[in-house]
């Protein structure tokens, strides 16, 4: 609908006019976004499309979900840790949302007893997260029941949330015991700010999945399970996370290089003469 709208506009007013009318709607989304109700701005991407002149300056990946994501472990263990200084549970909800790359909502869904050690397994069945009547827990995103490993990193975070815990105990919990949700994350630690500090500011909590599920496709995870993991409908979706593979055009160029090469030193030599045989009976 936005873009239908924008398009009519574009026959109508000026480039100036469209974009002062964009930015307060941008602004309402980006909150949206932050708080982890919607994955990605749609104001904001159509704000950004060309016109004119800017064309120029279009890069093809600006729109790649991994733009969002954090470069190592060490990047994400000093976010965790700035996090903490407020409160641990601040810290662990980075730890799990970018470890298991789930939706903030999910993380607050999840129970101790979603926590599988015999197979490192943690189920993802629900979410939490505020509502216009207070909070409210259902069914994920997709509606669909997914499983993620436990990675080697979030062991000692799961090992230290489940310990002598019953199985339908909230596992995080906020510094009064109360759900922990994104936007209670944000405003506790000051998260615009806190990220700025650490040179992230374009991360956002939902950035924290796309971290983990960039990750999880740099390390080669076949897409059809990695499609599993993050419960994407369609697998286009998860297809976005894996890295641009320009191999082939490297191996392209190195052998049109080695052809010119050819042509400037040749090295082979003209085929001989072959001699001919005269027919018989002639």
């Amino acid at each position: 609908m936005i873009d239908r709208t924008i398009d009519q506009w574009e026959t109508q007013h000026s480039a100036s006019t469209i974009k002062n009318t964009i930015a307060p709607l941008v602004r309402v989304l980006d909150e949206a976004v932050r708080d982890d109700l919607l994955p990605s701005n749609p104001a904001r991407n159509r704000s950004r499309r060309s016109l004119g002149k800017s064309a120029l300056n279009l890069k093809e990946n600006d729109q790649s979900p991994r733009v969002h994501a954090l470069k190592d472990l060490a990047t994400l263990t000093a976010l965790a840790d700035r996090c903490g200084e407020v409160h641990q549970s601040y810290s662990d909800f980075v730890m799990l949302c970018a470890l298991l790359a789930a939706r903030g909502s999910e993380i607050s869904g999840l129970q101790v007893g979603d926590i599988d050690w015999d197979q490192r397994i943690v189920t993802i069945r629900r979410q939490t997260y505020p509502g216009a009547g207070g909070l409210v827990t259902k069914q994920t995103k997709g509606r669909d029941i997914r499983r993620v490993p436990i990675l080697q990193a979030l062991t000692p975070v799961l090992e230290r949330l489940t310990a002598d815990r019953e199985p339908e105990d909230r596992l995080l919990t906020g510094p009064r015991g109360g759900v922990l949700t994104t936007a209670s994350v944000r405003d506790a630690t000051k998260w615009d700010q806190l990220v700025t500090d650490l040179e992230l500011a374009s991360l956002t909590r939902h950035g924290l999945r796309h971290t983990g599920a960039t990750w999880l496709a740099d390390a080669g995870i076949p897409l059809h399970v990695l499609q599993g993991i993050l419960g994407h409908k369609s697998i286009e979706t998860s297809r976005g996370y894996l890295h641009p593979d320009t191999r082939h055009l490297t191996d392209a160029a190195a052998r049109a290089n080695a052809f010119l090469d050819g042509q400037e030193n040749p090295t082979r030599e003209p085929p001989a003469k072959t001699r001919r045989t005269a027919a018989p009976g002639r």
